[in-house]
């Protein structure tokens, strides 16, 4: 994430990488503030057994672009919601995305989502996450009651 403050969003993507058992690594990277320590995290991701990154960042929002500029790996962002332009401007930072490097753009405060199409990413290869997100789905499926009470 790119800051402290976006940790009370990023958290929910946490959550749900606990409970379908992914490792994970929770990182403060600014793209403007912290630009080696980007370069040096994005440069050596795959390296270090990382298959997906999420990039979670308000304002400006340009940490998923740089990060995905500086790796192959799929790289989902986070626009998180800003005081001045509700979240509009991570939002287009991410999704106008110039062509060739793409970044995977979720919804405004979208944390807990990224963490789940991470899963389905990773799932591809990895059959006890593919387990672990079919078993979420099904018990996501069974608490939708068909009759409201």
């Amino acid at each position: 994430m790119g800051s402290q403050s976006d940790y009370s969003v990023m958290k929910d993507c946490q959550k749900i990488l606990k409970i379908l058992k992914i490792k994970y690594q929770v990182l403060i990277v600014s793209a403007h503030r912290t630009p080696k320590r980007m370069f040096a995290f994005s440069e050596s991701a795959e390296k270090n057994g990382f298959a997906v990154i999420i990039a979670g960042a308000g304002g400006a929002a340009h940490l998923a672009g740089m990060v995905a500029s500086l790796t192959t790996l799929p790289v989902l962002g986070v626009p998180i919601e800003s005081k001045k332009l509700k979240g509009l401007d991570s939002l287009l930072s991410m999704v106008q995305m110039p062509k060739g490097i793409p970044v995977g753009c979720l919804a405004i405060d979208g944390a807990f989502n990224a963490g789940i199409l991470a899963a389905s990413i990773i799932s591809n290869f990895d059959e006890k996450v593919k387990s672990n997100l079919e078993k979420w789905r099904r018990i996501q499926t069974l608490s939708i009651k068909k009759k409201p009470k």
